[in-house]
């Protein structure tokens, strides 16, 4: 089993909603923790996208003039635009 450390924090809700959560006995801190890791696992893959953009570039750019090296075995939809 993984120990996780958890830290107290302060959030501001809309009190309509945090009420209607209560009644309905919906855990709002497991709600809000899986939120934000959604949020930084999407943070996470922009900084990557964006980090990596010359070198998808530069892959794409390389494939334009050169073709894809397993052109002819691709069978997927689409797979005819790579033997350019």
């Amino acid at each position: 089993m993984v120990s996780t450390t958890k830290r107290k924090t302060s959030l501001t809700l809309d009190a309509e909603v945090l009420d209607c959560a209560k009644t309905f006995e919906i855990n709002v801190s497991a709600v809000a923790e899986a939120a934000l890791k959604k949020a930084v696992a999407e943070a996470r893959q922009k900084q990557w996208l964006e980090e990596n953009a010359d070198a998808f570039a530069a892959q794409a750019d390389w494939h334009e003039h050169n073709g894809h090296p397993l052109a002819e075995i691709i069978c997927a939809p689409g797979a005819s635009s790579w033997n350019a």
